[in-house]
């Protein structure tokens, strides 16, 4: 593999308050970091003049929709990992609610493979906790576990795993091997299938199902409580409203081994934008009102949330465009999550360059368990890294999209920030909005 030079890059904007000790070069070889510093030379490498570029560690999402198989006209593993290259990541966990459902170690191994076949990113299954996702009988989470796909993140997203006892078997059996569940809480007694829209004078003015915060509060306060029983770990899937944030705060205070993820979606999005009835902002868990955003972006910059995580919902045209009520849940995410994060979070003040590194890299990477992402740019690291330019300005184009779907919420919206270029194991895998 030919050696790498990245000269004059911010690292994780160090330089962001004006002091001149946060640039450097990056000489990559073989895939790893092997000097970080003043580099004068070095022979025969290629060389990428990064002034101006912030250097962040490869961006980890632990919450990706990559369909196969099953929904192969929505995405495949490979448009995935494109879009997932172009939107700077190097890691993802594929969600389990594939046709057949990731819940044995040979459906895993299945996903593990076809990732490595992409060479763009690190494509991480995540198991199921249950049979089929019908939350009654436990998946093969040890089997999954022993497997070459070494599973250790499982969830039913999607659907809820709302039986108490259930809940409480999962944590007690990945505990042994030090694995997390990822909740998806949506309480089906308080919002069922239909649910929709936040419940409110809105939803109630256009007659769509509501989605109360309660629904979601709930299950995450009997959760917390599960882990602190069982002593084990869980993790809060898309936490929508500031009543979570509330239990996440008091569950933290308690020593609870509880994480969390908030969407570049909730972090901007409200529940407004339904007034027009475009299928495009049908979400699950839904778009809540400027008070929750409001909330969910102080948890994230006081580390409360612990990660940014896409919710990359692809989904096939026939499946979108009908009425509200009946269209699919899902937003893109992948190649704008980068962004957004900019534009609402650090252009907004809420976090530094270093800041998104933690939250989008360095917290999903420990909290998924990988150890070759998420590092600190150092000497002996691996290669995974994000060039980003924090001046530009992208305006979306969701028929620009890698993906194969194109119900982007963005579309038309001019965002500051943007991926330069992404390496993958020290190659170059994407260059401002396409693949390398």
């Amino acid at each position: 593999m030919a050696s790498l030079l990245i000269t004059g890059a911010d690292l994780v904007g160090r330089d962001s308050d004006g002091r001149s000790d946060g640039r450097a070069d990056i000489l990559v070889e073989d895939g790893v970091i092997t000097e970080v510093g003043s580099i004068r030379s070095a022979k025969g490498a290629d060389v990428l003049d990064a002034d101006g570029l912030v250097a962040l560690p490869g961006l980890v999402d632990l919450h990706t929709h990559l369909r196969e198989p099953g929904r192969e006209d929505a995405e495949t593993i490979a448009s995935g990992a494109a879009a997932a290259a172009v939107g700077g990541f190097t890691a993802v966990l594929a969600m389990a609610n594939t046709n057949p459902v990731t819940d044995t170690a040979e459906a895993a191994e299945r996903i593990l493979d076809l990732g490595r076949a992409t060479g763009l990113v690190d494509v991480v299954p995540v198991g199921a906790v249950t049979k089929g996702l019908d939350g009654e009988e436990l998946a093969e989470l040890g089997l999954m576990h022993r497997s070459r796909a070494r599973t250790t993140f499982f969830s039913d997203d999607g659907r809820c795993v709302h039986n108490a006892r259930v809940m409480r078997r999962a944590l007690e059996y990945v505990r042994a091997f030090g694995g997390v569940v990822s909740q998806h809480a949506q309480d089906p007694n308080l919002a069922g299938p239909q649910a929709c829209a936040h419940e409110g004078e809105l939803s109630g003015r256009l007659g769509l199902p509501g989605w109360p915060g309660i629904a979601e509060e709930s299950i995450v306060a009997r959760d917390v409580m599960l882990a602190r029983h069982t002593g084990s770990r869980v993790h809060v899937a898309h936490v929508s409203t500031a009543g979570t944030v509330e239990v996440i705060r008091w569950a933290r205070a308690q020593g609870i081994d509880v994480t969390a993820e908030v969407t570049p979606h909730h972090l901007v999005l409200t529940t407004d934008l339904l007034a027009g009835y475009d299928p495009t902002f049908k979400v699950n868990p839904p778009l809540r009102p400027q008070e929750d955003v409001d909330a969910l972006r102080a948890a994230l910059a006081d580390g409360t949330i612990d990660a940014v995580a896409t919710d990359h919902a692809p989904h096939a045209r026939h499946d979108k465009e009908h009425a509200f009520v009946d269209a699919a849940f899902g937003m893109l995410g992948l190649e704008t999550a980068l962004s957004v994060v900019s534009e609402v979070m650090v252009h907004g003040g809420f976090l530094d360059w270093a800041g998104v590194a933690r939250v989008m890299s360095q917290n999903p990477a420990r909290i998924a368990g990988l150890a070759a992402h998420g590092s600190a740019l150092a000497v002996g690291d691996a290669a995974h890294l994000t060039l980003v330019d924090p001046s530009a300005e992208v305006t979306v184009d969701r028929s620009a999209s890698v993906s194969l779907s194109r119900n982007n919420p963005w579309h038309g919206r001019t965002l500051r920030g943007a991926v330069h270029a992404t390496f993958f194991g020290g190659r170059v895998t994407a260059q401002k909005g396409a693949l390398a």
